[in-house]
């Protein structure tokens, strides 16, 4: 118990690299040329801003 008192940010940052090596390999996996070529299609955008939108908060140009 006397190590994990005294060096525990040892043990964090072993943790740490642990982690980041896993996430580099994940990442290192990943194609975005293969993702970008078999992307699928977004559905169109709906918002209900139209329903106020009509009104014109700018004045009229004469």
């Amino acid at each position: 118990m006397e190590f994990i008192k005294h060096y525990w940010w040892v043990i964090l940052i072993l943790l740490l690299v642990g982690v980041l090596m896993n996430v580099y390999k994940d990442l290192k996996r990943i194609d975005p040329k293969k993702y970008m070529e078999n992307k699928p299609d977004l559905p169109p955008h709906r918002d209900f801003n139209d329903k106020w939108d009509d009104e014109d908060d700018w004045p009229k140009k004469k």
